[in-house]
């Protein structure tokens, strides 16, 4: 609980930046909050207002956030077996609520009742938190009559950085070549595509991570602690 509360009000802060960025963007308020509380996946969403911002269309914007949102589905392949949920109704609740700090939480603990508890409460409070923090984010940037005086623009990459900078000083060559990779394709294509297409392009550059030996999984046992069949197959 204590951790779930600490990350969740922590990460959930930064819908103010997502609030304000997506006004700038173009996106009225309903609408800012309207993605935090359905998209809820922060990266995508500031992909998505990024791409528009740009000028791109949303179809490309789309695509971005979508390519970015896709590492959610195998944590979702991960924690289908951590959680253990029997009702397809909870199963889809929790689908919503798959992110990179739900996930990281449930897989610290130490058993299925602890990584329950630790996922619905990060859950709760950080998506709580991020949707009102959009929503003050976006009613403090309408409020302000020279949005561009403010540096907005510069928010979406600003924070991408945040989210990658911890990646980059705790990766190996892999993740620096990556970034790298990405970054130069970026920059390469900006001048000749048109907008969100040249991040599209830039994120074939995690095809890289498919190279080489498989990363080890770790976290608490897929199977509740009743002596089920399938606990030592899902620890292998």
């Amino acid at each position: 609980m204590r951790d779930s509360l600490g990350i969740g009000i922590a990460v959930g802060a930064a819908g103010l930046a997502f609030g304000t960025a997506a006004v700038a963007a173009g996106l009225s308020p309903a609408q800012a909050v309207f993605t935090s509380m359905f998209m809820f996946t922060g990266a995508s969403q500031f992909a998505l207002i990024g791409v528009v911002a740009g000028g791109g269309s949303l179809v490309a914007g789309a695509l971005g956030a979508l390519l970015l949102g896709a590492r959610n589905t195998l944590y979702g392949l991960r924690l289908a077996d951590v959680l253990g949920r029997r009702s397809v109704l909870r199963r889809a609740v929790d689908a919503h609520g798959v992110i990179d700090e739900t996930t990281a939480v449930a897989l610290a603990q130490p058993d299925r009742a602890s990584a329950r508890l630790a996922f619905t409460a990060t859950y709760a409070v950080l998506g709580t938190s991020w949707v009102v923090t959009t929503l003050v984010g976006a009613l403090a940037t309408e409020r302000v009559s020279d949005i561009g005086a403010l540096g907005l623009d510069a928010v979406g990459p600003a924070i991408f950085l945040a989210l990658l900078w911890p990646r980059l000083r705790e990766g190996g060559a892999r993740t620096w070549l990556i970034a790298g990779l990405g970054a130069g394709l970026a920059l390469a294509a900006t001048p000749l595509l048109p907008a969100g297409v040249p991040v599209l392009l830039a994120a074939s550059a995690a095809l890289v991570a498919l190279v080489g030996p498989e990363m080890s999984v770790t976290g608490p046992a897929a199977s509740a602690p009743d002596g089920d069949d399938d606990n030592e197959a899902v620890r292998s």
